[in-house]
């Protein structure tokens, strides 16, 4: 259960800063922590939440000085008034984004952008076939996809939320209750696609491969359909395909440091352009925050939920 309780004031170390909390972001692994599926790694907090954004209350970095405004991601304790951060893991707040906006980009960004343009190695021209589309995750990738030049097709379980899809940029939008997503991009895309973003894994793999074209990438990043699954290896070899993934949580704050500055210098700037936006589908209260968990739960959910201290 959530409960909102009274903690001792965290205090930061070398390197850190401590952040007084406007906004927090909720995310599938907060769900899975609270169900006990997901313990955060040694050493961090055991409070919920991986993405804050607020004012910088006290330093001991050279880094940022007190009183900026940041974003940031976190390893845990983002539910909260005050969290801790390393330095190196804040980012400025882009230019024309509230707050609460903010709150919503380092999680799905972080993610997104080490995963499906590092890892998964995407370029322009390219078609990437997104799982979830209108997960956090989903929304930011399909952007981003469309940013960069290349085509995105997602997969979303019903028809209003393939439309939320398209209009965030996706060409082609795949309701997987009423369609065979292999066979929908097999019809217009019948060499197949360069690269997957999936959240799902279990059976999907299988049918993953079927749907990549010849040196294709799947980039694994969430096993909500479960971690096991049967695999073709004749498929990888004929084709010459990657399969890949990652975790971003137990990452040191100097990895998850170089992503930050990689978003700054590559994304932040279409974010301020207003090409890319992160989409907030709802606020609550901090001591809501088990309502906002339900929500996510139901599967209804555009975008972002945002907790407000």
């Amino acid at each position: 259960m959530l409960r909102l309780v009274t903690r001792d004031m965290p205090v930061p170390g070398d390197g850190e800063v401590l952040v007084r909390v406007a906004a927090a972001g909720v995310n599938r692994p907060d769900i899975l922590q609270r169900l006990g599926k997901y313990p955060p790694p040694p050493g961090a907090s055991p409070v919920p939440g991986l993405e804050i954004a607020g004012t910088i209350e006290r330093s001991r970095s050279d880094r940022w000085i007190e009183g900026a405004e940041v974003c940031a991601l976190v390893a845990g304790g983002g539910y909260a008034e005050y969290c801790t951060v390393p330095a190196e893991q804040c980012l400025r707040i882009p230019e024309g984004l509230a707050l609460h906006e903010a709150a919503a980009l380092p999680e799905t960004f972080f993610t997104v952008w080490t995963n499906l343009f590092e890892r998964g190695g995407l370029r322009g021209g390219e078609t990437v076939l997104i799982h979830g589309g209108t997960s956090g995750i989903g929304t930011t990738a399909i952007q981003l996809a469309r940013a960069f030049g290349a085509t995105a097709i997602a997969t979303a379980g019903s028809d209003e939320k393939c439309e939320a899809c398209r209009r965030l940029g996706a060409s082609r939008a795949i309701n997987y209750r009423t369609e065979d997503f292999v066979a929908a991009v097999r019809d217009t895309h019948d060499a197949g696609v360069d690269v997957i973003l999936d959240i799902i894994g279990g059976d999907y793999l299988p049918r993953n491969l079927e749907c990549l074209r010849m040196n294709g990438r799947l980039v694994q990043i969430g096993l909500l359909g479960g971690a096991r699954a049967t695999l073709n290896l004749s498929l990888i070899l004929q084709k010459r395909l990657t399969i890949t993934g990652s975790t971003l949580r137990a990452r040191t704050p100097c990895e998850k440091g170089a992503i930050a500055r990689a978003l700054e210098s590559n994304v932040w700037p279409l974010i301020a352009r207003g090409d890319v936006r992160p989409i907030v589908y709802s606020t609550y209260p901090l001591a809501h925050a088990a309502e906002a968990h339900r929500a996510l739960e139901s599967g209804r959910v555009i975008g972002k939920l945002v907790l407000l201290p």
